[in-house]
């Protein structure tokens, strides 16, 4: 392996130890924004006309000849 090859292994494996992870504050954040996501996801889902739809797949798909 060249120095130059080694040396650019070096500063990128310094590079991802200085990023270690998401702090306290990130992860609430993500959080919030997953149970934001996850309460319209809920909404959508439940709503009458979605409900409706999802209802007539799982019945046709319960009726199906094989």
């Amino acid at each position: 392996m060249s120095r130059k090859t080694k040396a650019s292994g070096r500063q990128l494996r310094a590079r991802w130890r200085r990023d270690g992870g998401m702090v306290t504050s990130e992860y609430a954040m993500g959080i919030v924004a997953a149970v934001g996501f996850a309460l319209l996801l809920y909404e959508v889902v439940t709503s009458g006309q979605v409900r409706a739809e999802l209802q007539a797949i799982v019945k046709r798909a319960l009726s199906a000849r094989m």
